[in-house]
């Protein structure tokens, strides 16, 4: 049989996981600065805790479980049955009652909801984990991808969506990326839909405006045809999506558009918070976006989107205010707000523009050469001792000639060799090779700590 793996899914070399370790200690290095708490959460969920929070074409991309037990022949032919239900876009507890986790937002709104009583509010959380979504292929598009979340729940305030964007321009300045973090809010969305036939039109218009990048303008217009908007409706958002300037002339022309719609007014005014609020060295990374949709349910205020800059990548990360997403989960009236870090595709746009240090490849320091029993047993003494202190070591596994120890070293890129043979043996004494400068110099066994620090 030809191993595989499943499609959309990767292994991670040594050399790969510490570039994603440095991705990772570097967003949860900034999440801890500003006060947030580690959560994780299983990777499986209920079916309902799942199913219909993430928009009709979210839905589509959960990975459903299949029962266990389902080789028995009663339960087989029941089975039978209920595939046949599948099939038809229904869901059955008699095949899956359970699910992989779509997103980590999901999970913890339920969290929230499980241990609401408990919580100091409000109750600020990062998330770290893998997510699964049945989605197609690609570059940056992975069925298997970590997220990083950090998320606030229990307050109103807009000073939430300010510490966000700037936990957005805070990790990606010391990770080296230059980005755009693009902002919206779905009030203004609201505001639109009501401007083009009422809340009922808001779903149809976000799911085809969100799709803008992806398609362009005369197939988001075929889209909102073919979801039931006229001509003069889908004019009206035309001319919206095609609002452009800076940030004050986009705000200035959304303001003659919609803001005579209260719901729109508060939008812009949020907008125009963060705006003012946050200092120059974050805003020069703002840009309003009012193409920006997110096609998610959930969300009720402002939203975000990262973009890399001097890449063709899609997002980088994204987020937004969700006044009541714990009420899906019977504790009403909870406002919360988050960003996500993608980190799979920071990974590959950090490879393209070779933005990680070198310094993020260190292995092992020292080898310790295998020159029969008793030196060796000598060298594992020694090398325990510098392992107690902190330095990366190993020792040949066998007794075998020079080169093949040398050799090893090499491939992994070792720093130091510590050679001790019969005669070292005898001498208490033992010889360190540099093996990146070609020096090496004898020294006595008891010197080696102060020699390696």
């Amino acid at each position: 049989m030809k191993a595989t793996l499943p499609q959309g899914t990767r292994d991670f070399s040594a050399e790969v996981v510490r570039k994603r370790n440095y991705i990772f200690n570097t967003i949860r290095s900034v999440f801890e600065l500003y006060g947030f708490q580690p959560l994780e959460t299983p990777a499986m969920e209920n079916m309902e805790t799942l199913m219909g929070k993430y928009g009709e074409e979210g839905d589509k991309l959960i990975f459903k479980i299949l029962n266990n037990g389902l080789d028995n022949p009663v339960k087989h032919l029941q089975a039978q049955q209920d595939f046949e239900k599948v099939l038809e876009g229904k869901n059955t507890k008699g095949l899956t009652e359970r699910a992989l986790r779509y997103d980590l937002t999901i999970p913890f709104a339920r969290y929230v909801a499980m241990n609401f009583g408990q919580l100091t509010l409000p109750f600020k959380r990062y998330q770290i984990q893998p997510v699964w979504r049945a989605d197609r292929p690609q570059k940056g598009r992975y069925r298997e991808f970590y997220q990083c979340d950090a998320d606030v729940v229990g307050s109103n305030s807009l000073l939430n969506e300010a510490e966000l964007t700037s936990i957005y321009s805070t990790v990606f300045k010391k990770l080296g990326i230059d980005v755009e973090i693009r902002i919206n809010s779905r009030k203004i969305l609201a505001a639109l839909a009501e401007l083009c036939g009422g809340a009922d039109k808001m779903m149809d218009i976000t799911i085809a405006i969100d799709k803008l990048d992806k398609i362009g303008m005369e197939k988001v217009k075929e889209e909102l045809s073919q979801r039931g908007l006229d001509a003069g409706q889908i004019s009206g958002i035309e001319n919206y999506l095609l609002i452009s300037g800076t940030n004050k002339e986009k705000i200035h022309a959304l303001q003659n558009l919609i803001g005579g719609i209260e719901t729109g007014k508060k939008g812009i005014e949020e907008i125009q918070f963060l705006l003012s609020f946050l200092p120059e060295s974050v805003t020069s990374q703002l840009s309003t976006d009012f193409t920006l949709a997110r096609g998610l349910n959930y969300y009720t205020g402002i939203i975000f989107e990262v973009k890399a800059k001097g890449v063709q990548m899609g997002s980088i990360g994204g987020g937004g205010r969700y006044d009541d997403l714990t009420g899906l989960f019977g504790v009403p009236n909870v406002p919360g707000v988050g960003v996500s870090f993608g980190v799979d595709r920071i990974y590959d746009v950090m490879e393209e523009l070779k933005l990680f240090p070198e310094t993020v490849q260190t292995g092992t320091k020292v080898l310790f050469f295998n020159l029969g029993q008793a030196e060796s047993k000598t060298a594992f003494g020694l090398m325990q001792q510098l392992r107690d202190k902190g330095t990366t070591s190993e020792i040949f596994h066998e007794n075998a000639k020079f080169d093949k120890q040398f050799k090893y070293a090499d491939k992994k890129g070792i720093a130091y060799a510590v050679i001790i043979g019969s005669k070292e043996l005898e001498e208490g004494t033992c010889v360190i090779k540099d093996l990146k400068k070609g020096e090496q110099k004898t020294i006595g066994q008891g010197e080696l700590m102060d020699e390696m620090f």
